[in-house]
């Protein structure tokens, strides 16, 4: 198959163990980028990404964040997908007896209830900083401006961020998708959207390239729908099981380099 564009997700799958593009990572993209393009897809909020798509020079090109919830192409939003207000609300309400740290985005918005433990990891593995505000003057805030989510990341204590799975899987099972990235953090999105949606709409709208024509590479739960449907699934080494099993080629780990030489493996640039 000639393939002509590849999807690829960030963390625990582009990143060294730095949490860096690697020299050798940005030389091979930059190599394939002019002749196919390479498409940033992530559960990351667009500021996060874009400082990554600088260093591999494709930033003229679109960005997939928020798992599919935002899709953007020359800096224009052309597809948005949030979380409903009544629904953050209740989470707030809800997780006020836990008191799990909520952080809520949209677009380029990141707001925090405070600067913790959560806040200070996040701002360091994705080189953004936040907003301070409590979660319900964020919501005062959107319902003035027509807003919502289009992400939710709880944080906390592993037995909390159970609860919360468990109220949210009850209450909402037809509006919600929920990602547990680790035991204790919970991504949440609306159920509309995965990566694999806005990977379509993207080939359809913009590119007029089939599915079976694309490469995704992921490594989490998250991924596994992309992998799974797209033309040529690869997985890095270091994926969950589920990735894994999905894909059609498992590479080498993310630290390892796997997205690199999966690509010279591939393309032979």
């Amino acid at each position: 198959m000639d393939y002509k564009i590849v999807f690829s997700d960030i963390d625990g799958t582009l990143l060294n163990e730095q949490r860096e593009l690697s020299e050798t990572t940005i030389l091979e993209i930059k190599k394939l980028k002019d002749k196919v393009p390479f498409i940033l897809i992530s559960a990351r909020m667009p500021a996060a990404m874009k400082h990554l798509q600088k260093e591999l020079e494709i930033e003229t090109l679109p960005i997939i964040s928020y798992n599919g919830g935002l899709v953007i192409v020359e800096n224009k939003v052309v597809s948005s997908t949030e979380i409903s207000l009544e629904i953050i609300e209740d989470l707030s309400t809800m997780n006020a007896k836990l008191n799990c740290h909520l952080s809520l985005y949209h677009k380029d918005e990141w707001y925090v209830p405070e600067m913790d433990q959560w806040a200070l990891r996040e701002e360091n593995n994705t080189k953004v900083t936040p907003q301070i505000k409590s979660n319900s003057e964020v919501i005062q805030k959107w319902r003035s401006e027509n807003k919502g989510a289009h992400k939710i990341m709880a944080m906390g204590d592993e037995t909390h961020i159970d609860q919360i799975r468990d109220y949210l899987t009850r209450k909402y099972p037809n509006e919600l998708h929920l990602y547990r990235s680790k035991n204790t953090y919970l991504e949440i999105a609306n159920k509309k959207i995965s990566k694999f949606t806005a990977i379509e709409f993207l080939l359809k709208q913009h590119y007029s390239i089939s599915a079976e024509e694309a490469i995704a590479i992921g490594d989490n739960y998250n991924d596994v729908e992309m992998l799974r449907n797209i033309g040529y699934g690869i997985a890095v080494g270091n994926a969950r099981p589920e990735a894994l099993e999905a894909s059609n080629f498992i590479a080498e780990k993310s630290i390892e380099d796997g997205v690199a030489k999966s690509l010279m493996k591939i393309f032979g640039y």
